[in-house]
């Protein structure tokens, strides 16, 4: 690892030169602004710009490393955990629920 990159843990190397922090913060400090977000980063729902900005937060802010790794710790008991399937009914339900497609209709009156 170069001297210009730091790592985070199960992350990688991450460059010194990324500016920290995903999205405008629109008044939070960083770091409430990176833990708002905490969740996108470690469900892999960021842009990859927004990626890099919060790792090279996290790898210079010791709490929001220490929240990053708690919260991973329990994403990953919580996977090891729950090996049991939804009842088929229960997932059938839950599928038409989602697949259903609702129309409105808008009537100009005059």
């Amino acid at each position: 690892m170069s001297t210009s990159e730091s790592r985070i843990p199960g992350r990688g190397p991450v460059e010194e030169s990324v500016t920290p922090i995903p999205h405008s913060t629109a008044g939070e400090s960083e770091c409430e602004h990176a833990l708002t977000h905490l969740y996108e980063y470690l469900d892999s729902e960021m842009t990859p710009d927004d990626e890099l900005r919060m790792r090279a937060h996290v790898a210079h802010c010791s709490p929001c490393l220490a929240e990053l790794s708690v919260e991973e710790l329990v994403k990953q008991l919580v996977r090891r955990s729950c090996h049991e399937k939804a009842p088929a009914g229960l997932r059938e339900r839950i599928h038409t629920q989602l697949t259903v497609m609702v129309t409105t209709t808008v009537v100009e009156t005059r």
